[in-house]
């Protein structure tokens, strides 16, 4: 079998491949790491964190926290939400859950959309049930 020529391709190119394979799996992106050097310093570039899916890879492997923390400052989607759920859950901070779903789900990230839009309505229901007892209870 042929293999294809990649470090032939401008830099340019082989970024995205990178960023593409980052986006599909932890696994091939370490392996990708490895095949080369010019690949190793291409995985490593920054712009590459925002495609990482940390929510693909088993929370048995302990990721470092240093890849959470770049992963989240590049705007990654699936640490914006994990980073909201942590805000909601642990520390009850509503507005920011829902600011950081929408950061995720306005970058596309699938996981997130229905949760961010149901959560949202969720919020507006809940919220129209609230000032219909308290009217009720100025009125009885």
């Amino acid at each position: 079998m042929k293999y294809f020529p990649l470090l032939e391709l401008p830099e340019e190119i082989q970024a995205l491949v990178v960023e593409r394979v980052a986006r599909n799996s932890f696994q091939d992106l370490y392996g990708l790491k490895a095949s080369s050097k010019s690949m190793k310093a291409l995985a490593k570039r920054r712009g590459v964190y925002h495609f990482y899916d940390v929510l693909s890879v088993p929370w048995e492997l302990n990721m470092p926290s240093s890849l959470l923390k770049s992963c989240y400052a590049e705007g990654n989607p699936s640490t914006l939400y994990i980073k909201g759920v942590q805000f909601f859950f642990s520390f009850g901070l509503k507005e920011e859950w829902i600011s950081l779903m929408k950061r995720a789900a306005d970058a596309g990230y699938e996981r997130v959309v229905y949760t961010h839009a149901m959560t949202e309505q969720s919020f507006v229901v809940m919220g129209s049930i609230l000032l219909v007892f308290q009217e009720n209870q100025f009125i009885g």
